[in-house]
């Protein structure tokens, strides 16, 4: 330590630990953070292209109908 402090060494030591672990695992939990970031927005672009598809069969299917029922007469 630098100069004498009214605190007690064993105080200080353990709080300049803790702020080094936290400093050390800051780079683990962001990565961790834009992996399930990024886990979420492909999850979500998956059912987007589902929705997209589902909705696009019933319109061909309407489509499809609409044709027969035309030509059928």
């Amino acid at each position: 330590m630098a100069e004498p402090t009214p605190v007690n060494g064993q105080i200080t030591d353990s709080v300049t630990q803790t702020n080094i672990e936290v400093l050390g695992n800051a780079p683990a939990t962001a990565v961790s953070s834009l992996y399930q970031t990024t886990a979420n927005a492909n999850g979500l672009s998956v059912q987007n292209a589902v929705a997209n598809q589902q909705n696009a069969n019933t319109l061909f299917t309407a489509v499809l109908s609409a044709s027969v029922a035309r030509f059928a007469k």
